[in-house]
């Protein structure tokens, strides 16, 4: 695998909005791939606040990401869960979305994601997924 491949998963398996996120791959291991969401206004509500549906448009996206590393190629999955808990507001600097497979079986795959601040390093957001793998 190699970032080159996971950037144009981007671009090849997600839709038009997906992409204007303006997400890139970071860095990436053998069970987890980090994503940076930049800074936007786009993205921002009421004092330069990025918004919970970026940041949770960011994390399911990463962690298909993931799911594409672990398994080497892109795999048709679909999204049963995905849980959210907001820590603290992130405004000012780029978010960093690390995205972790946990386990992936057969027919379900399961990962936990956190969203930091790029610059700070301090985690704004907490997710856990599952997927079912199609």
């Amino acid at each position: 695998m190699t970032a080159e491949t996971l950037q144009q998963a981007l671009a090849e398996y997600f839709a038009p909005w997906v992409q204007a996120l303006g997400l890139r791959v970071e860095t990436f291991d053998g069970d987890s791939v980090t994503l940076r969401l930049p800074q936007s206004e786009q993205l921002s509500r009421a004092g330069g606040m990025l918004c919970g549906q970026a940041m949770m448009a960011a994390a399911d996206t990463a962690m298909v990401l993931a799911l594409v590393n672990q398994f080497g190629a892109f795999r048709p999955c679909t999204t049963v869960q995905l849980n959210s808990t907001f820590l603290r507001p992130l405004s000012g600097q780029d978010a960093l979305v690390q995205a972790r497979v946990v386990r992936a079986g057969k027919a379900l795959a399961f990962g936990e994601i956190d969203i930091r601040g790029a610059d700070d390093g301090k985690s704004a957001s907490r997710a856990s997924t599952t997927y079912a793998l199609l």
